[in-house]
């Protein structure tokens, strides 16, 4: 199994070249967080495409499929795609004409900078946790063809990453992510192709009504199931950040919502297959080993190795996307206000770079005490999304309703009734996350100051020429 370990490596150094050959290219903050707001159609559908199709769609889907029929993939990848479908047509291009580097920085604007400070401190979390499910996910792939420990393997996994983020910022991640998708999708393509080749698809109607049948009672209502992952993606600062690199708002509709559809059309191959794999690897396989196991048994050698790069795109893009998030957020909107217009573009990139790094290392801890990676999942979809998504719908769409208090409490609100919800194991955490914020927003709406300023601050409009 040592080739095929060298073979994996080998994969990820060229990745890490091209990133250190674009390393140069960032010279201001904009450069580095989007691109230089200058993606064109090809890179701007593969990049939300890549980002969001990560280690949980492809292993997650698989298992859910396998474990629970097609009852159970409500989630992913039907709710992620409807999520970055809706994100397109109703929030991309909105957000693409306000020039913002981040979606804190919409909410400065409507609220100030204290909401500005508050939503980033929300945010992050999130991003944290996303993270450290791409990191878990990348230990499982490089320990399961080699030596290494688990938490060894981690942080190798952890390793790489940080130094391809921090060092290239998004141009690197925009390139990288046009050729980490096209290799996912031939990954897939190769697995689909073996596949129906077998006859996975003459057994598919018995095999998945057969996983139905043995499929656990499902402990939360489809609408709260479908909720997490749609609302959780439209709020989503990894998917704004992508739509904000784009060249326009009219490209910021389209390809996101073109993004969306091939997000769902490679996403059900591994549906398939985890319909279809108990034919071939009987029921007792444990779920989230499926795909690998499959992969393993049906691919020869030198396909099971393009199979594990494909793998690994999916990881490295997602895992790159939430840590330059988590920088961007904590040095954009929590650092950098603080040292006011001493702080050259120099000085402000190297602030990202060493917040992507320290968030690295956090995620690498949190990956460590995880449950699953399904979880830590789960729970950076849910975890403050729901007042970050009444916020942005407030100041989109009516902007002249409620102030900073009402904003406030809004954050504050989802993210405690959220924790509350999950700790209390209630069937709907996230719909009383979601009306908790929509409450406290409107029943504050009345009191506290209107707003810091409705139209674009002066650093935003720099940022946008």
């Amino acid at each position: 199994m040592n080739w095929i370990l060298l073979s994996l490596l080998g994969y990820v150094v060229l990745q890490l070249a091209v990133v250190f050959l674009l390393a140069r290219k960032p010279q201001t903050e904009s450069d580095y967080l989007l691109a230089g707001r200058s993606l064109g159609p090809w890179l701007s559908v593969f990049t939300v495409f890549a980002t969001w199709f990560g280690a949980e769609t492809c292993i997650g889907a698989t298992a859910e499929a396998y474990a629970g029929g097609l009852g159970a993939v409500a989630a992913d990848p039907f709710g992620y795609a409807i999520g970055i479908i809706a994100m397109g047509l109703l929030f991309a291009a909105a957000l693409r004409r306000r020039g913002l580097l981040t979606l804190a920085d919409l909410f400065r604007n409507r609220w100030g900078s204290g909401i500005e400070r508050l939503a980033a401190l929300v945010m992050i979390p999130s991003s944290l946790l996303w993270a450290a499910a791409q990191m878990r996910a990348f230990g499982q792939v490089i320990a399961s063809v080699s030596d290494l420990s688990l938490i060894a393997a981690t942080g190798l996994a952890a390793f790489v990453v940080i130094v391809y983020t921090a060092v290239g910022g998004m141009w690197a991640d925009a390139w990288t992510d046009l050729a980490q998708g096209l290799v996912i999708i031939l990954g897939l393509l190769l697995l689909l192709a073996v596949f129906t080749l077998a006859g996975g698809f003459d057994t598919l109607p018995a095999s998945a009504a057969a996983a139905a049948a043995r499929a656990p009672i499902r402990d939360r209502p489809l609408i709260e199931i479908l909720a997490v992952p749609i609302f959780g993606t439209i709020a989503a600062q990894e998917l704004t950040s992508r739509v904000l690199a784009m060249r326009d708002a009219k490209l910021a509709r389209s390809a996101t919502v073109a993004a969306g559809f091939v997000y769902l059309a490679v996403g059900l191959i591994p549906v398939a297959v985890g319909l279809g794999a108990a034919a071939t690897l009987g029921t007792g396989i444990e779920p989230e080993q499926v795909l690998s196991r499959y992969a393993q048994t049906q691919l020869p050698v030198a396909l099971y190795v393009v199979f594990l790069g494909a793998l690994v795109s999916a990881i490295l893009s997602t895992l790159s996307g939430a840590l330059l998030v988590a920088g961007s957020l904590a040095a954009h909107n929590l650092i950098a206000p603080l040292a006011g217009p001493r702080l050259t573009e120099r000085l402000k990139l190297r602030l990202n770079r060493v917040a992507v790094v320290v968030f690295g290392l956090v995620a690498f801890l949190i990956s460590l005490g995880g449950e699953s990676m399904y979880s830590l999942v789960e729970q950076a979809s849910g975890l403050a999304s729901a007042g970050v998504l009444v916020l942005m719908v407030v100041a989109i769409f009516v902007p002249t309703v409620g102030g900073v208090a009402s904003a406030a409490m809004a954050l504050i609100a989802s993210v405690a009734v959220y924790v509350l919800a999950s700790a209390q194991d209630w069937s709907m955490p996230y719909l009383a996350s979601l009306a908790a914020a929509v409450l406290a927003y409107a029943v504050l709406a009345p009191f506290g100051p209107r707003a810091a300023s409705l139209a674009p601050s002066r650093s935003d409009l720099a940022d946008q020429s």
